[in-house]
């Protein structure tokens, strides 16, 4: 095979013994993956909120946007579910930065052994903290480690017609958002969650295995071909899709970043919040279709905006997105409040 060996990882056992959570760390992830599952299920009527950077990085504006949410969270906790970004793997459309799991510093090379130390130290810290987080599901091969960490996982809009990825999704403990394809069909992207929360057999690690199937994986709206699907339309045709699939626990999280965000081309990160009550508000006069739409994902950092990474080129360390622009920590602090508000009226 056309490859070359660059040197040994350490294995899933010296990484997770090397940085351990702490008893506490675990229950808090297991009571925070019941609590996502009670909101899929309808038990619990709290919105379902994924947010923070696009991407983990660096490490100490990220821990610092993991403290001042960890303190909303205290405001907002009777009527939202926090789930705090904390994403180490980045798929690319053709090529570029696949986060810092493999490179931990953008600048130099890829360097999967540090990526890994970045990686966990990173996701411990914010869990013992307080807050649950999620990331993508990109390098399933390699999950063990981190997979134990996350209290909800998604699967991209590049992966979710992915074989694997589906698989894969219905071997895991916690809820899964299944987000539509780039192309945005949404049959294709419930054809995902109908894979997923089915049982799969499959060779594992030399064993042949049978995958429990998750009732909890659920669709994620992104937009799709530059345009949204977030509208009444869009929920009314996933619904008819979920009802032919016979699926369990029904459920959507709009994803107001990506194509849902797109003017002219071109991702307004501002217009996030206003899409939220956008929806919220279009629901209204619905009931038929309100119960699904169990939250919302935004992509939220210290500071607003991005920055490209180029060599020679400084690089702002201090929370501002090297991949898609996100809303800054005062805009989404008043998102989160104004929201809590919302829902508890």
């Amino acid at each position: 095979m056309a490859y070359d060996v660059i040197k040994k990882l350490p294995s899933s056992d010296e990484i997770i013994n090397q940085i351990p959570l702490s008893a506490a760390g675990y229950k808090t992830v297991v009571d925070n993956i019941k609590q996502i599952e009670n909101i899929l299920k309808g038990e619990d009527n709290r919105l379902l909120i994924i947010v923070g950077p696009c991407s983990a990085w660096p490490s100490d504006a990220v821990l610092e946007y993991a403290k001042r949410l960890a303190k909303l969270n205290e405001q907002v906790k009777h009527a939202l579910k926090i789930v705090m970004r904390v994403y180490i793997q980045k798929p690319r459309t053709v090529k570029g930065w696949t986060g810092p799991i493999n490179q931990p510093d953008p600048l130099l090379e890829a360097d999967i052994g540090k990526g890994i130390i970045y990686s966990r130290e990173l996701m411990v810290k914010v869990i013992e903290m307080g807050l649950p987080i999620a990331d993508e599901s990109l390098f399933t091969h390699n999950a063990r480690g981190f997979q134990e960490l996350l209290s909800w996982v998604a699967i991209g809009a590049r992966s979710s017609e992915d074989q694997e990825h589906r698989i894969f999704a219905s071997s895991l403990d916690c809820p899964v958002g299944m987000k539509n394809p780039t192309h945005g069909s949404l049959k294709i992207g419930v054809n995902g969650v109908v894979a997923a929360q089915n049982p799969h057999v499959i060779a594992f690690d030399g064993y042949e295995i049978k995958t429990h199937g998750n009732p909890y994986v659920h669709l994620v709206l992104r937009g799709g071909d530059g345009k949204p699907n977030y509208s009444v339309e869009h929920i009314a045709e996933a619904n008819e899709h979920f009802i032919a699939g016979n699926v369990k626990n029904p459920s959507i999280i709009i994803d107001v970043s990506h194509d849902n965000c797109l003017v002219n081309g071109k991702k307004d990160y501002k217009s996030q919040p206003d899409i939220i009550f956008k929806v919220l508000d279009s629901l209204e006069d619905r009931p038929d279709l309100k119960p699904l739409v169990k939250g919302f994902m935004v992509e939220s950092f210290i500071k607003e905006g991005n920055q490209a990474v180029k060599e020679g080129t400084p690089i702002d360390m201090t929370g501002l997105s090297i991949t898609d622009p996100c809303l800054d920590w005062s805009s989404t602090e008043q998102l989160l409040l104004n929201l809590a508000k919302r829902v508890a009226s």
